[in-house]
């Protein structure tokens, strides 16, 4: 399945938001891009040959990067925190 089940992306907003209400922060945004990334290269270990889906999935890794980026610069600390947790960049 290519999609986040519900609860996964209840389990990161709770996880990755700063507040009660936060839905739509950076952090956020980067972890459920994440997840969504990690499953659609699941599916291309079955599928190599789906390349309708390899377009975005270079999109939703085009979308994170400049997320990941903007974070960067506006909070360098949060950033590194992010990747580290989880396991991006190397």
């Amino acid at each position: 399945m290519m999609s986040i089940k519900k609860e996964v992306k209840k389990d990161l907003i709770s996880k990755f938001s700063i507040n009660d209400k936060d839905t739509g922060s950076a952090e956020v945004q980067i972890a459920v891009l994440t997840e969504r990334i990690n499953n659609l290269i699941e599916h291309f270990k079955n599928h190599k040959h789906d390349n309708h889906s390899k377009r975005g999935l270079v999109a939703l890794v085009n979308n994170r990067k400049k997320l990941l980026s903007y974070l960067s610069k506006k909070d360098n600390e949060k950033y590194m925190k992010l990747i580290k947790e989880l396991n991006i960049r190397g």
